[in-house]
């Protein structure tokens, strides 16, 4: 049982040093969760707040602030439903593609720099361990 709670303790660690990493590398007034958010509106298009708090875990006051934040610095637009106008579904804009990207080429650095230091090997290991685990979480 020492084995598992040192297992999580290790990966724990690990994600919030590259949570931390990210973050510097990335340099920009904006957090990990603002980035999944303009993820989803990018892949998903426009969304209702109460549909990404429930669909990705925030409660209703974190996506408030979010999107909030969001939209004050022009990454993120509030579109009214046409037929029905308490509908508010929140949009990504051009200025929040363009962060979007800067995120992600932060990440892909981050993780390009973090697995270089894996052989080829262990590399292949790894990616079984996570798909392994990935199909445990998804029953």
């Amino acid at each position: 049982m020492e084995d598992i709670f040192e297992l999580v303790r290790t990966t724990e660690v690990v994600s919030n040093e590259m949570v931390i990493a990210w973050t510097k590398l990335f340099n920009e007034d904006v957090g990990v969760s603002s980035i999944l958010v303009l993820s989803v509106l990018q892949e998903h298009g426009a969304q209702k707040a109460t549909d990404l708090a429930l669909a990705y875990g925030y409660t209703k006051g974190a996506i408030t602030n979010i999107s909030t934040k969001l939209v004050n610095e022009g990454y993120v637009v509030r579109e009214y439903d046409e037929m029905d106008r308490r509908i508010i579904r929140l949009a990504i804009t051009e200025k929040g593609e363009w962060l979007l990207s800067k995120a992600r080429e932060a990440g892909i650095e981050l993780r390009q720099r973090l697995f270089s230091g894996l052989t080829k090997e262990e590399q292949q290991q790894y990616t079984a361990i996570q798909l392994k685990m990935l199909k445990q979480l998804k029953g």
